[in-house]
């Protein structure tokens, strides 16, 4: 191929441009050697995390959760509360039923209104049941180490011991309402080295491998174009500057933002979390359990303290037996790694009413339940195929 185009290597200049006399700028740059691998450690160090009393199993990227400290002042006692009387839910009349049924079908673009507005209602039986619901509020602890770039923010490690991970002031949320903040640890700051630039503020750019340019993409290293001309994007060099680093080598260090100094320091992460059972009563209606969780019921029994006694004297043994294997199973649990602020338990009674109805000679069925009156209807007789274009 050299030889057809009487191209060769050493006279390629010459016979492309008889009248070009090559200099220093023209010649094509030699390829710099590959710079070493400018991603930098992954992660930092253990050298640079001081050891803070009381916080030795603090790591980078953070640990589980700190048990919280023994009470050092007695512990309030939950009260027993009153028997709770039997209480009952009037069955809803049949114009109720209807309506809730017409609403249902209304809401359904592939279900007819006819059998809802002139099925015949032949009996409505009443399944209400109960639903018992614990709820514990907990407030758990982690800390892990921090750094960001050093600006002139104060250094405080060593000057006291920090306080301790409990000791530390939190203003939780409203109770049983999820919230989450993060403090820094006060007298745990401490300035490092960076070690992503080793301290430099800047690394080697990974787009040329630090040697400010790159082989020119329109004549691809060689200084040429098609013909034997000189390549005017390079200036014949086969080499242009990197456009990522503009020709520097290097780019700012993404960690210390050339700063070369990090801060770092111990942050507490504080979450209170809402922890939620629910029971509910198994009934012989046919209605599944899981339609439940879409509605609510008329509360029955409240009692919110520190921490809560299983309910007694319920009227329906189940409730009892949930109640206690709940509130062992809570305390047991969650006072290992959090520390309870409140529980609170409640019973509903959720009113299900079973409605039996005919249309056109058949016999069917669907259900009314919830304070909500939301129906479940699965084997509707009217329905029809939709396509949505």
């Amino acid at each position: 191929m050299w030889e057809g185009n009487n191209l060769s290597p050493h006279r390629s200049y010459g016979v492309a441009n008889p009248g070009y006399v090559p200099t220093a700028e023209s010649q094509p740059a030699m390829f710099a050697p590959p710079a070493g691998d400018p991603a930098g450690p992954s992660a930092p160090p253990a050298s640079m995390f001081d050891s803070m009393p009381g916080y030795e199993g603090t790591v980078s990227g953070g640990g589980g959760y700190l048990p919280p400290p023994m009470p050092t002042f007695p512990v309030p006692q939950p009260e027993p509360q009153p028997q709770t009387p039997s209480w009952n839910i009037p069955s809803i009349t049949e114009d109720t039923a209807r309506e809730a049924f017409v609403l249902f079908t209304s809401s359904k673009c592939c279900y007819s209104s006819a059998p809802a507005k002139d099925g015949v209602i032949t009996a409505m039986e009443a399944f209400n049941t109960y639903r018992y619901r614990l709820e514990t509020f907990v407030e758990s602890r982690s800390t892990e180490w921090s750094y960001e770039p050093y600006n002139g923010q104060a250094v405080d490690a060593y000057v006291q011991p920090p306080p301790g991970p409990w000791d530390i002031p939190a203003t939780p949320p409203s109770f049983f309402m999820d919230g989450k903040t993060v403090v820094k640890v006060p007298y745990t700051s401490s300035m490092k080295g960076c070690h992503v630039c080793v301290g430099m503020g800047r690394k080697p750019c990974k787009d040329c491998a630090g040697s400010g340019n790159k082989v020119c993409w329109v004549c691809n290293g060689s200084g040429f174009r098609h013909g034997g001309d000189r390549c005017h994007h390079c200036n014949g060099r086969g080499r242009e500057n990197c456009s990522h680093c503009h020709g520097q080598g290097s780019t700012l260090c993404s960690m210390c933002h050339g700063k070369q100094q990090l801060l770092v320091y111990i942050n507490l992460t504080v979450k209170w979390t809402n922890n939620s059972n629910d029971y509910v009563v198994e009934q012989s209606s046919g209605l599944q359990v899981d339609n439940f969780s879409k509605v609510s019921g008329k509360e029955v029994y409240r009692d919110s303290q520190y921490m809560v006694y299983p309910v007694l004297g319920f009227p329906d043994p189940s409730v009892v037996q949930a109640s206690q294997q709940f509130v062992n199973d809570h305390q047991s649990r969650f006072s290992q790694t959090s520390r309870i602020l409140q529980q609170r338990q409640t019973i509903e009674l959720i009113p299900v009413t079973k409605v039996n109805y005919s249309w056109k000679g058949k016999s069917h069925v669907y259900f009314v339940y919830g304070n909500e009156f939301k129906v479940n209807a699965d084997n509707y007789p009217a329905t029809c195929c939709c396509t949505v274009l």
